[in-house]
């Protein structure tokens, strides 16, 4: 798991056919994280732009989303409430 914050969105209008309906977010890892690289990842929860979210990656990121037949490598699977080492 990792734990990011939005800072975007991205629009496909033309995508996998799987990926149909599914909205798309820029996702930055906080600090503590290490790794600093942006990247996207499908939005399972009804996120926003600000939030700070629990992120799955690889297949568990597919299977959490219910698409285990989709091209996904993150999905976005929680919103963080609170945190007290961010």
């Amino acid at each position: 798991m990792i734990v990011g914050k939005v800072v975007g969105s991205v629009v496909a209008t033309r995508k996998n056919e799987n990926l149909i309906g599914s909205k798309f977010l820029i996702v930055e890892p906080v600090d503590k994280m290490g790794d600093k690289k942006r990247f996207v990842a499908v939005d399972n929860v009804g996120a926003g732009h600000g939030e700070v979210v629990l992120i799955a990656t690889g297949s568990a990121a597919r299977i959490g989303c219910g698409l285990a037949n989709s091209p996904i490598d993150a999905a976005i699977v929680g919103i963080v409430d609170d945190c007290s080492d961010l």
